[in-house]
């Protein structure tokens, strides 16, 4: 007896696929792309990549990928610790790491300016020190670590709670180290999960805005993030300049993200090996 699908065949199924996908990505997308070119090439280069969009450009994607690589040592372990540990308030642990989905960046931003202002909590601290983190290139950095961590703590997690001990023990009763039982044995496996966590935390951070902005100091060519030059050209009626921008942008993203799926698919194939 031929079985049923839940869903409509393929052909509909795809055609409303490439309906909805059309709809909210290409279409929006393309527009943008069209966009940046209604005043022309020479607009569009002279806005694109002019020393301050550039300049807005190293901030961003620089910042990004710093935090990027903070929340990865720092994500894993603390995905390390709500999996493999129990004890009391790990459950209120685990609901704070979601804090920064349910938070406005907004907020998050005030706080984060609050607290690392040189009045504040911890920058009061640091001030003596010689650094300084609110209004500064840094502060974009702690910003984008606050709102990047949760995607690489739950993109490893359950895969980390998959893994079957019973390969750790046989390693350690060979005499493998605990450095060797992780790096090669636990770590091969959670690497993708690990490398998809990265890639939505580094997404995530490029397009902030609300929590940036507060505790940026929004210096040109010092701590002026590239979607804030997108608003800023947008309040001067420049939208194609605005458009150019955020095209440039999507450009360097879509590079970059190919890149890092490009390292997830050669993960995954040496786990399957």
């Amino acid at each position: 007896m031929t079985r049923r699908s839940a869903l409509p065949g393929f052909g509909m199924t795809l055609g409303l696929t490439l309906f909805w996908v059309s709809l909210i990505v290409i279409i929006p997308v393309a527009a943008v792309f069209l966009r940046s070119l209604s005043d022309g090439w020479h607009h569009f280069l002279t806005v694109g990549f002019s020393s301050r969009a550039m300049a807005a450009y190293r901030v961003t994607f620089g910042a990004a990928a710093l935090a990027t690589l903070i929340n990865a040592v720092f994500g894993l372990l603390v995905a390390w610790v709500l999996v493999r540990f129990d004890f009391p308030g790990r459950r209120m642990l685990s609901a704070a790491v979601d804090l920064p989905f349910a938070l406005p960046t907004a907020v998050a931003g005030i706080a984060l300016t609050a607290i690392y202002a040189d009045t504040g909590w911890i920058g009061s601290w640091l001030e003596p020190l010689g650094i300084k983190i609110a209004y500064q290139p840094q502060g974009i950095v702690v910003a984008l670590i606050f709102i990047g961590l949760p995607f690489i703590v739950r993109a490893v997690e359950p895969v980390l709670g998959d893994l079957d001990r019973g390969f750790e023990e046989a390693a350690a009763s060979l005499g493998a180290t605990r450095w060797q039982v992780f790096s090669r044995v636990i770590f091969p496996e959670i690497a993708p999960a690990l490398v998809t966590g990265c890639a939505l935390a580094f997404a995530r951070c490029v397009g902030e805005y609300g929590s940036v902005i507060f505790i940026a100091g929004n210096i040109p060519k010092v701590s002026e993030i590239a979607p804030l030059l997108i608003v800023t050209s947008l309040e001067q009626y420049d939208y194609a300049g605005a458009s150019a921008i955020a095209v440039v942008m999507l450009l360097i993203s879509f590079a970059m993200l190919a890149l890092i799926n490009r390292l997830q698919h050669r993960a995954q194939r040496r786990v399957g090996l």
